[in-house]
């Protein structure tokens, strides 16, 4: 049970709000504006995230979600990434399993979880 509540807030994790600086996030390092960080992001994470219906979901986080993931996941790990949004079971099952490659994805899909959320709060 422990499991799923840790799981689901990562992935809820991608839909946080509230906090830090409004002007400004840190990505990579650097600090940018908002503006620049999601103006382009756009594909199938940000797509998914429009669609799984959370409440705090909007173009503004879904794209720079979206712009985190280009920075941290292959086109293949967005893939496998998609289906969790709409069902965060689906990730509890890769995180869960044995298979070197889940595991594998699953740190880096865990990293992209941190710092989406730490870019994209409060948007």
């Amino acid at each position: 049970m422990k499991t799923v509540g840790v799981m689901m807030v990562a992935v809820l994790a991608l839909s946080a709000c509230g906090g830090g600086d409004r002007n400004k996030r840190n990505y990579g390092g650097a600090t940018i504006s908002r503006a620049a960080s999601v103006s382009f992001a756009s594909g199938p994470i940000s797509q998914a995230c429009l669609k799984a219906g959370r409440k705090a979901a909007n173009r503004r986080l879904c794209g720079c979600i979206q712009g985190v993931a280009n920075r941290d996941l292959s086109s293949s790990d967005q893939r496998k990434a998609v289906p969790f949004f709409a069902d965060p079971h689906k990730a509890q099952v890769t995180r869960q399993s044995d298979n070197p490659s889940n595991e594998a994805f699953w740190k880096r899909y865990k990293a992209f979880a941190a710092r989406a959320e730490q870019t994209c709060k409060g948007l």
